[in-house]
C-alpha cells in the first residue's frame, strides 16, 4: 500500500557519496536539454512540418516544462536517486514505483547502446577501416570506468561535455541572429521568405513534427537523479527546475526558429546532414560539417555517460526499496558499482544485438522502449496530484518548489500526454511503438503488483 505519511524523512541515500558540486548540477541542467536528437534528429521533424516545427517544439516544450515543474516539486520535497520512481511508490504504491523504475532502466540501458553506435559511426567516418564495435567497446570501458571510480568523475565529464554543447549552440544562435538581422559580414538577410508557407504539409506534417519533438526532450530527468548526490539537493533541484523554461525556449525553440528562417525547410541537406550543418553551410562557415560532427559526438558521449549514471542510480534506488536483486544495490566507495557494471553490460548486449539480430530482436527492443518516456511522465503527473495534497496538509514546509496553478496545469499536462498517445495511435510508424511499450509496461505493472501483494502478505 502507498505511504500516507509525509512527515517521515525523505528516502536516505546515505551510502552514496555526495561528490557532485553545484557547478556540476548547474551544467548538467544546462547541457541535459541539448542532445544529439536536437542536432540531428530534428531534421526529420523540419522536413515533415516545415516552419511549423517551431510551433511543434513550443507545444511539446510547454508540456515538458510542466513535467519538470511537477518532478521538481516532488524531488525538492523528497530528494532521492530514484526520482520519479520513488515518488510514484510513495504516492501510488510499490507497483507504480516498480513499473516506472524498471521501464526507465531498460530505456536508459538501451539508449547507452544506441548512443555508442552513433558515436562509433562518426569516429569510423574519420578513421575508415576500424570496426564500429571496437569503438563502442572503448566508449563503454571509458564511461563505465569513470562511473565506477567516483560520482565526481561523472560530474566532471558532464561539466565539460555540457560546456562544449552550450558553447556550440550559443555560438550558432549568435551567428544566426546576426545573419537574420543582416549584420553578419558576407551574408544577406533572408527576411521571412522561408517562412511564407508555415504549414507546407498541413496538419499531418505538424503532427509528425510534434511527435518528433516530444522525444527530443529526453534527458531532462537526470538532474533530479543527480541532485540526491549533492551536498544541497533541494537547492540543486530548485535551481534546475526554475531555469528550465528559458533553457527550453532558448536552446530548442530558439534554434529551430533560426534554422527555418535561414534555410528552406525542404532543403535536402536539412535531413541528410542535419539542420545545424545546413544553416552553417548557408552562412559560409568553413568546415561546418566536421565542426558539427565534433559537437554531435560530444552530445552522444555525454548522453552515454549520463545514461550509465542514471541507470545505475535508478537500479540502486529500486533495490534499496526491495524491488530488485540485492546485488545491484551494493555500494563501494560511495558508488553502486554492480549497478554500473550491469547497466553497461545491458547496453553492450544491445549493441551486439544490433549486429547479430538486426532484423528482429533489435528493432523489437527499440519499439518496446520507444514510448517509455510518456509512461514516466504520466506517473510523474499522477504522483504529483496525490503528493501535493498530502504535502499541503501534513508538511507544507517541504514545498520549496511549487507546481504552477495546481491542480489545473497538472490536469492540462495529463491531457497533453493523452493527446500525444492518440496522435501516436494514428500514425502507422508510432502505433507499433506505442503497442510494444504498452505491452512491456503492462508486464512490469503485473509483476510489480504481484510482488506488492506478496510483500504485503509475507510475515
Amino acid at each position: 500500500m502507498p505511504s500516507t505519511t509525509t512527515d517521515a524523512p525523505p528516502e536516505s541515500d546515505a551510502p552514496l557519496s555526495h561528490g557532485l558540486k553545484q557547478r556540476h548540477l548547474s551544467m548538467i541542467a544546462l547541457g541535459g536539454v541539448i542532445g544529439a536528437g536536437l542536432f540531428v534528429g530534428s531534421g526529420e521533424g523540419i522536413a515533415a512540418a516545415g516552419p511549423s516545427i517551431v510551433l511543434a517544439y513550443t507545444l511539446s516544450g510547454l508540456l515538458v516544462m510542466l513535467v519538470m515543474r511537477m518532478l521538481g516539486e516532488m524531488s525538492a520535497a523528497y530528494p532521492s536517486s530514484g526520482s520519479f520512481s520513488a515518488h510514484a511508490e510513495r504516492a501510488i504504491g510499490p507497483w507504480a514505483g516498480f513499473t516506472a523504475g524498471w521501464a526507465f532502466w531498460v530505456l536508459l540501458c538501451t539508449a547507452v547502446g544506441l548512443e555508442g553506435i552513433g558515436a562509433a559511426k562518426i569516429v569510423t567516418g574519420w578513421l575508415p577501416g576500424t570496426p564500429e564495435w571496437a569503438w563502442v567497446a572503448l566508449f563503454m570501458v571509458v564511461f563505465c570506468g569513470a562511473n565506477l571510480a567516483a560520482v565526481k568523475n561523472f560530474g566532471e565529464f558532464e561539466f565539460w561535455f555540457a560546456a562544449l554543447k552550450v558553447g556550440a549552440i550559443t555560438l550558432f544562435l549568435v551567428l544566426g541572429v546576426l545573419a537574420i538581422a543582416g549584420v553578419l559580414p558576407g551574408t544577406d538577410s533572408p527576411g521571412t521568405a522561408h517562412l511564407a508557407d508555415f504549414f507546407p504539409n498541413g496538419g499531418e506534417g505538424l503532427v509528425v513534427g510534434l511527435l518528433a519533438s516530444v522525444f527530443a526532450y529526453g534527458g531532462l530527468e537526470t538532474v533530479t537523479i543527480a541532485a540526491a548526490e549533492s551536498p544541497d539537493p533541494v537547492r540543486g533541484v530548485a535551481g534546475a527546475v526554475r531555469t528550465a523554461m528559458w533553457r527550453i525556449a532558448l536552446f530548442y525553440i530558439g534554434s529551430m526558429a533560426v534554422v527555418v528562417t535561414l534555410v528552406p525547410w525542404d532543403d535536402r541537406e536539412v535531413v541528410e546532414e542535419g539542420p545545424y550543418v545546413a544553416a552553417l553551410d548557408r552562412l559560409g562557415v568553413p568546415g561546418a560539417g566536421q565542426l558539427m560532427k565534433v559537437v554531435v559526438l560530444a552530445a552522444l558521449l555525454s548522453a552515454m555517460n549520463a545514461n550509465v549514471y542514471g541507470a545505475s542510480r535508478i537500479a540502486y534506488s529500486l533495490v534499496r526499496r526491495g524491488q530488485g536483486p540485492r546485488a545491484l544495490g551494493r555500494v563501494s566507495g560511495g558508488v553502486p558499482r554492480v549497478g554500473v557494471l550491469t547497466s553497461c553490460a545491458f547496453g553492450f548486449v544491445c549493441v551486439l544485438l544490433s549486429y547479430w539480430r538486426p532484423d528482429d530482436v533489435f528493432p523489437w527492443l527499440l519499439k518496446m522502449t520507444g514510448s517509455v518516456i510518456l509512461v514516466v511522465w504520466a506517473f510523474v503527473a499522477v504522483s504529483q496530484l496525490r503528493l501535493r495534497r498530502r504535502l499541503e496538509r501534513e508538511a507544507p514546509k517541504r514545498l520549496a518548489v511549487r507546481m504552477w496553478a495546481f491542480p489545473v496545469l497538472t490536469w492540462v499536462a495529463l491531457a497533453g500526454m493523452a493527446g500525444v498517445l492518440v496522435l501516436m495511435a494514428r500514425e502507422p510508424d508510432t502505433r507499433v511503438q506505442l503497442y510494444a511499450t504498452g505491452a512491456m509496461t503492462a508486464v512490469l505493472a503485473v509483476a510489480g503488483y504481484l510482488w506488492q501483494r506478496r510483500r504485503a502478505t509475507s510475515p
